[in-house]
Protein backbone atom coordinates (compact mmCIF):
# COMPACT_ATOMS: atom_id res chain seq x y z
CA UNK A 1 0.00 0.00 0.00
CA UNK A 2 1.32 3.71 -1.12
CA UNK A 3 0.48 7.00 -0.08
CA UNK A 4 0.56 8.00 -3.82
CA UNK A 5 -3.02 9.83 -5.10
CA UNK A 6 -1.31 9.72 -8.60
CA UNK A 7 -4.16 10.18 -11.28
CA UNK A 8 -6.97 10.42 -8.73
CA UNK A 9 -10.01 12.63 -9.50
CA UNK A 10 -10.74 14.96 -6.01
CA UNK A 11 -13.66 17.16 -5.13
CA UNK A 12 -13.31 19.84 -2.99
CA UNK A 13 -16.10 21.57 -1.55
CA UNK A 14 -15.56 24.98 -0.58
CA UNK A 15 -12.28 24.98 -2.50
CA UNK A 16 -11.71 28.49 -3.66
CA UNK A 17 -9.93 29.58 -0.47
CA UNK A 18 -8.05 29.33 3.30
CA UNK A 19 -8.29 25.79 4.12
CA UNK A 20 -10.09 24.41 1.07
CA UNK A 21 -7.70 26.30 -1.09
CA UNK A 22 -4.51 24.56 0.55
CA UNK A 23 -6.39 20.66 0.50
CA UNK A 24 -6.77 21.78 -3.57
CA UNK A 25 -3.38 22.66 -4.27
CA UNK A 26 -1.95 20.05 -2.02
CA UNK A 27 -4.03 17.28 -3.66
CA UNK A 28 -2.80 18.59 -7.32
CA UNK A 29 0.76 18.32 -5.44
CA UNK A 30 0.16 14.94 -5.13
CA UNK A 31 -1.05 13.96 -8.34
CA UNK A 32 -4.83 14.65 -8.95
CA UNK A 33 -7.05 16.61 -11.22
CA UNK A 34 -9.15 18.61 -8.95
CA UNK A 35 -12.35 19.83 -8.81
CA UNK A 36 -12.95 23.39 -7.02
CA UNK A 37 -16.25 24.07 -5.80
CA UNK A 38 -17.16 27.20 -4.12
CA UNK A 39 -19.93 30.02 -4.04
CA UNK A 40 -17.11 32.36 -4.17
CA UNK A 41 -16.94 32.02 -8.41
CA UNK A 42 -13.58 34.49 -8.76
CA UNK A 43 -11.54 33.13 -6.35
CA UNK A 44 -12.03 29.67 -7.33
CA UNK A 45 -11.28 30.13 -10.62
CA UNK A 46 -7.96 31.90 -9.60
CA UNK A 47 -7.06 29.24 -7.35
CA UNK A 48 -7.74 26.27 -10.39
CA UNK A 49 -5.43 29.07 -12.36
CA UNK A 50 -2.97 28.59 -10.19
CA UNK A 51 -3.04 24.58 -9.74
CA UNK A 52 -2.81 24.80 -13.48
CA UNK A 53 0.17 26.56 -13.86
CA UNK A 54 1.88 25.68 -10.71
CA UNK A 55 1.70 21.58 -10.97
CA UNK A 56 0.11 20.85 -14.99
CA UNK A 57 -2.97 19.17 -12.95
CA UNK A 58 -6.13 19.80 -14.42
CA UNK A 59 -8.18 21.76 -12.23
CA UNK A 60 -11.65 22.73 -13.03
CA UNK A 61 -14.02 25.39 -10.84
CA UNK A 62 -17.57 25.45 -10.84
CA UNK A 63 -19.35 28.01 -8.98
CA UNK A 64 -21.60 25.51 -6.43
CA UNK A 65 -24.07 26.44 -3.47
CA UNK A 66 -23.62 22.82 -1.34
CA UNK A 67 -27.14 24.44 -0.04
CA UNK A 68 -28.92 23.57 -3.21
CA UNK A 69 -29.23 19.97 -4.47
CA UNK A 70 -29.71 21.00 -7.98
CA UNK A 71 -25.94 22.39 -7.74
CA UNK A 72 -24.43 19.48 -5.90
CA UNK A 73 -25.78 17.14 -8.36
CA UNK A 74 -24.41 19.78 -11.30
CA UNK A 75 -21.00 19.37 -9.56
CA UNK A 76 -20.55 15.70 -10.15
CA UNK A 77 -22.08 15.53 -13.52
CA UNK A 78 -19.82 18.37 -14.61
CA UNK A 79 -16.73 16.15 -12.98
CA UNK A 80 -17.88 13.18 -14.48
CA UNK A 81 -18.36 15.08 -17.74
CA UNK A 82 -14.94 16.36 -17.48
CA UNK A 83 -12.98 13.52 -15.54
CA UNK A 84 -14.97 10.46 -16.28
CA UNK A 85 -14.90 9.63 -12.74
CA UNK A 86 -14.41 10.82 -8.31
CA UNK A 87 -12.04 9.04 -6.92
CA UNK A 88 -11.78 11.73 -3.65
CA UNK A 89 -14.51 13.95 -2.46
CA UNK A 90 -13.65 16.38 0.09
CA UNK A 91 -16.46 17.84 2.09
CA UNK A 92 -15.01 21.30 3.48
CA UNK A 93 -17.57 24.07 2.95
CA UNK A 94 -18.69 26.01 6.08
CA UNK A 95 -19.67 28.80 8.18
CA UNK A 96 -19.30 29.63 11.65
CA UNK A 97 -21.33 32.62 13.54
CA UNK A 98 -20.61 32.71 17.06
CA UNK A 99 -22.33 34.24 20.02
CA UNK A 100 -23.93 33.60 23.37
CA UNK A 101 -26.97 30.98 23.05
CA UNK A 102 -29.10 33.29 24.88
CA UNK A 103 -28.66 36.02 22.18
CA UNK A 104 -27.91 34.10 19.29
CA UNK A 105 -29.65 35.26 16.25
CA UNK A 106 -32.38 31.85 15.32
CA UNK A 107 -32.13 33.02 11.57
CA UNK A 108 -28.11 32.48 11.62
CA UNK A 109 -28.61 29.56 14.04
CA UNK A 110 -30.27 27.85 11.00
CA UNK A 111 -27.63 29.67 8.55
CA UNK A 112 -24.71 27.15 9.61
CA UNK A 113 -27.11 24.05 10.46
CA UNK A 114 -28.12 24.36 6.37
CA UNK A 115 -24.18 25.11 5.29
CA UNK A 116 -22.39 22.76 7.73
CA UNK A 117 -24.87 19.43 8.09
CA UNK A 118 -27.52 19.73 5.42
CA UNK A 119 -24.73 20.95 2.85
CA UNK A 120 -22.40 18.34 4.05
CA UNK A 121 -25.36 15.64 3.84
CA UNK A 122 -26.16 16.45 -0.39
CA UNK A 123 -22.41 16.55 -0.95
CA UNK A 124 -22.08 13.15 0.70
CA UNK A 125 -25.28 11.89 -1.24
CA UNK A 126 -23.89 12.79 -4.83
CA UNK A 127 -21.06 11.44 -3.82
CA UNK A 128 -22.17 8.24 -2.89
CA UNK A 129 -24.22 7.97 -5.93
CA UNK A 130 -21.58 8.54 -8.69
CA UNK A 131 -19.24 6.47 -6.83
CA UNK A 132 -21.78 3.40 -5.95
CA UNK A 133 -21.38 1.88 -9.63
CA UNK A 134 -17.89 1.80 -9.38
CA UNK A 135 -17.61 0.05 -6.31
CA UNK A 136 -14.67 2.44 -5.30
CA UNK A 137 -14.29 5.85 -3.59
CA UNK A 138 -12.75 8.15 -0.59
CA UNK A 139 -15.16 10.46 1.25
CA UNK A 140 -13.51 12.71 3.50
CA UNK A 141 -15.23 15.12 5.74
CA UNK A 142 -13.43 18.59 7.34
CA UNK A 143 -14.86 18.36 10.75
CA UNK A 144 -13.61 19.78 13.58
CA UNK A 145 -12.68 19.72 17.65
CA UNK A 146 -15.48 20.79 18.06
CA UNK A 147 -17.38 18.41 16.56
CA UNK A 148 -16.39 16.25 20.27
CA UNK A 149 -16.61 18.40 22.65
CA UNK A 150 -18.94 21.59 23.03
CA UNK A 151 -18.18 25.19 22.38
CA UNK A 152 -19.39 27.39 24.33
CA UNK A 153 -21.09 30.48 22.71
CA UNK A 154 -20.50 28.82 19.48
CA UNK A 155 -23.71 26.47 19.72
CA UNK A 156 -25.13 25.96 16.24
CA UNK A 157 -21.05 25.15 14.96
CA UNK A 158 -20.62 22.51 17.16
CA UNK A 159 -24.14 21.05 16.82
CA UNK A 160 -23.31 20.92 13.38
CA UNK A 161 -19.81 19.01 13.73
CA UNK A 162 -21.62 16.82 16.22
CA UNK A 163 -23.98 15.88 13.54
CA UNK A 164 -21.45 15.57 10.80
CA UNK A 165 -19.81 12.71 12.63
CA UNK A 166 -22.81 11.06 13.56
CA UNK A 167 -23.14 11.56 9.19
CA UNK A 168 -19.92 10.11 8.36
CA UNK A 169 -20.45 7.64 10.96
CA UNK A 170 -23.59 5.98 9.34
CA UNK A 171 -22.59 6.75 5.19
CA UNK A 172 -19.96 4.36 6.08
CA UNK A 173 -21.81 1.88 7.60
CA UNK A 174 -23.32 2.18 4.04
CA UNK A 175 -21.42 1.95 2.17
CA UNK A 176 -18.68 -0.27 3.55
CA UNK A 177 -20.36 -2.85 1.47
CA UNK A 178 -19.86 -0.83 -1.98
CA UNK A 179 -16.27 -0.06 -1.47
CA UNK A 180 -16.35 3.40 -0.36
CA UNK A 181 -14.91 5.12 2.76
CA UNK A 182 -16.05 7.56 4.30
CA UNK A 183 -13.74 9.17 7.40
CA UNK A 184 -13.58 12.71 9.15
CA UNK A 185 -10.70 14.92 9.88
CA UNK A 186 -11.34 16.79 13.11
CA UNK A 187 -8.88 20.21 12.84
CA UNK A 188 -7.63 21.97 16.02
CA UNK A 189 -7.83 25.94 16.07
CA UNK A 190 -6.26 27.18 12.91
CA UNK A 191 -5.35 30.09 14.58
CA UNK A 192 -3.07 31.63 11.45
CA UNK A 193 -5.69 31.52 8.97
CA UNK A 194 -8.74 34.37 7.65
CA UNK A 195 -10.51 32.40 9.07
CA UNK A 196 -9.25 34.10 12.75
CA UNK A 197 -7.51 36.22 11.93
CA UNK A 198 -10.12 38.74 9.58
CA UNK A 199 -10.01 41.85 11.39
CA UNK A 200 -13.80 42.49 10.88
CA UNK A 201 -15.54 38.87 10.73
CA UNK A 202 -12.47 36.52 12.07
CA UNK A 203 -13.00 34.17 15.02
CA UNK A 204 -10.85 36.29 17.33
CA UNK A 205 -13.04 39.07 16.70
CA UNK A 206 -16.03 37.19 17.38
CA UNK A 207 -15.09 35.54 20.47
CA UNK A 208 -13.78 38.91 21.77
CA UNK A 209 -17.35 39.96 21.37
CA UNK A 210 -18.89 37.47 22.62
CA UNK A 211 -16.78 37.40 25.35
CA UNK A 212 -16.07 33.77 24.51
CA UNK A 213 -12.85 33.87 26.56
CA UNK A 214 -13.36 35.39 30.11
CA UNK A 215 -11.48 38.27 31.02
CA UNK A 216 -10.20 38.81 27.32
CA UNK A 217 -9.82 42.92 26.66
CA UNK A 218 -7.94 42.23 22.65
CA UNK A 219 -7.66 40.11 20.65
CA UNK A 220 -3.97 39.43 21.42
CA UNK A 221 -5.32 37.86 24.79
CA UNK A 222 -7.82 35.64 23.31
CA UNK A 223 -5.14 34.08 20.73
CA UNK A 224 -2.89 33.55 23.71
CA UNK A 225 -6.10 31.84 25.46
CA UNK A 226 -6.13 29.39 22.60
CA UNK A 227 -2.52 28.82 22.20
CA UNK A 228 -2.26 27.82 26.09
CA UNK A 229 -4.90 25.22 25.59
CA UNK A 230 -2.68 23.18 22.90
CA UNK A 231 -0.36 20.36 24.60
CA UNK A 232 2.19 21.20 21.36
CA UNK A 233 1.91 25.11 22.23
CA UNK A 234 0.86 26.43 18.74
CA UNK A 235 -2.06 26.44 16.67
CA UNK A 236 -3.21 23.74 13.89
CA UNK A 237 -1.90 24.85 10.13
CA UNK A 238 -2.96 23.99 6.73
CA UNK A 239 -0.27 21.59 6.31
CA UNK A 240 -1.07 19.39 9.49
CA UNK A 241 -4.82 18.64 8.16
CA UNK A 242 -3.73 18.22 4.60
CA UNK A 243 -0.90 15.54 5.35
CA UNK A 244 -4.15 13.70 7.30
CA UNK A 245 -6.04 13.86 4.35
CA UNK A 246 -3.46 12.41 1.79
CA UNK A 247 -2.98 9.45 4.36
CA UNK A 248 -6.77 8.97 4.74
CA UNK A 249 -7.36 8.93 0.77
CA UNK A 250 -4.74 6.69 0.17
CA UNK A 251 -4.75 3.17 -0.38
CA UNK A 252 -2.61 3.28 2.87
CA UNK A 253 -5.75 3.92 4.54
CA UNK A 254 -7.85 1.49 2.75
CA UNK A 255 -8.99 -0.13 6.33
CA UNK A 256 -10.35 3.04 8.08
CA UNK A 257 -13.62 3.90 7.79
CA UNK A 258 -15.94 5.73 10.00
CA UNK A 259 -13.13 7.82 12.18
CA UNK A 260 -12.86 10.92 12.91
CA UNK A 261 -9.08 11.89 13.18
CA UNK A 262 -8.32 14.50 15.84
CA UNK A 263 -5.61 16.54 14.18
CA UNK A 264 -5.16 19.10 17.79
CA UNK A 265 -1.55 18.90 18.78
CA UNK A 266 -3.03 16.82 21.52
CA UNK A 267 -5.70 19.34 22.29
CA UNK A 268 -8.56 16.66 21.59
CA UNK A 269 -7.85 13.04 22.14
CA UNK A 270 -10.58 11.30 21.33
Amino acid sequence: MTFSLEDKIAVVTGGAQGLGRAISQRLAHEGCQVVIADLKDEAAQATAAEIVKTTGRGALALKTDVTQEADVEALFHRAISEFGRVDIVVANAAILIAGPIAEADAEKWRAVMTVNLFGNFLTLKHACRVMKPRRKGVIIQINSKSGKKGSAANSAYAATKFGGIGLVQSVALEMAPHGIRCNAICPGNLLESPLWTDPDHGLFVQYLRADKVPGAQTIEDVHQAYVAQVPMKRGCAYEDVCNALVFLASDAAGYLTGISLSVTGGQEMN
